[in-house]
């Protein structure tokens, strides 16, 4: 058996083309979908019940993206553990055969995760990141130490994975992790020896339509989390560095080779909040409570946090 573990709040008509998309799969399989629910005012429970779907409940203000994951994984049946989002569905009839395809065949490999592919109306700056991180080409990531610890080989997304049930229960997602719970858990099964795929042909659509403002709190909270994550290897700084002008010389040739000049403005500015987003991030530590409310998209785990140190001195 395959399940499929979707954290939910409010999915409303992207829930609902989840849903369709994992019905129309073709697979031997049986396939038994949950779905965590946070809190939805909108009718999402009584659409999952409708569709045949597992329902639990969390209390919103506990929202963590790791233990809501897990809560999903423990209560599920299969010996497979699909974990995808409300506002992505498969592209086609065979994305859960091929997402779990390898983890059948290749021993070594913990997890596999596949491509996302943009929605129509996407920005071309969010075209080109989903392009950057989720090519064509198929890939296996291994490292050899902390050292080889990096954004690339790291590189690992709930939004579209898949993962065995022996493995997951070895290495549970971080509880404690409000954001990047994926990376954290590539990160520690690399460590193990173990390797990641990425697939391509196993593809969701998905993607997001950040204003600059919302990159860079979605960028602050990936740096912040970051430490447990690409950010963990010993040179991680000068290389993220390195990544980043990469990256900007990459979308500056790819919007001049599609004809997307006039966007050349908007994805300096746009970028340049993501890299501050992702920096300020990594330091916050350094940063008072007032000033991480701000950044995040995660306000009250900031002041849980808060609340925890002040108790523990």
């Amino acid at each position: 058996m395959i399940s499929v573990v979707i954290p939910v709040k409010d999915g409303g008509e992207d829930l609902r083309r989840c849903f369709d998309a994992i019905a129309r799969q073709r697979v031997d399989d049986d396939v038994e979908t949950l779905i965590v629910d946070s809190g939805s005012t909108d009718g999402s429970v009584e659409l999952a019940q409708s569709r045949g779907a597992r329902v639990l409940e969390v209390e919103a203000s506990g929202f963590r993206h790791g233990a809501t994951r897990n809560l999903g994984a423990a209560e599920a049946q299969g010996e497979l553990l699909v974990f995808t989002t409300q506002d992505a569905y498969a592209a086609d009839e065979h994305w859960l055969a091929r997402l779990s395809a390898p983890l059948r065949r290749e021993d070594d490999v913990a997890g596999v995760y596949g491509r996302q592919i943009p929605d129509a109306g996407a920005s071309p700056p969010e075209r080109f990141f989903l392009e950057f991180l989720y090519g064509p080409s198929s890939r296996v990531q291994r490292i050899q130490d902390r050292a080889d610890l990096s954004l690339l080989t790291t590189l690992f997304s709930n939004v579209n994975s898949a993962i065995k049930r022996s493995l997951w229960e070895r290495f549970p997602f971080a509880d404690d992790m409000f954001f990047a719970e994926d990376q954290d858990w590539s990160r520690r099964v690399l460590l193990a020896g173990y390797a990641i795929r990425y697939e391509p042909e196993a593809a969701v659509r998905h993607s997001h339509a950040y204003t600059v403002a919302t990159a860079f709190k979605r960028f602050f909270d990936t740096g912040a989390s970051a430490e447990r994550g690409f950010l963990s290897g010993p040179t991680s700084s000068s290389v993220l560095r390195g990544e980043a002008l990469r990256y900007g010389r990459e979308e500056l040739a790819w919007l001049v080779r599609n004809g997307r000049r006039r966007w050349i403005p908007y994805a300096t500015l746009y970028e340049l909040a993501k890299f501050a987003g992702v920096q300020l991030g990594a330091h916050h530590r350094r940063l008072p409570l007032w000033l991480k409310r701000r950044c995040s998209f995660y306000p009250a785990y900031w002041e849980h946090q808060a609340e925890v140190e002040r108790a523990g001195r």
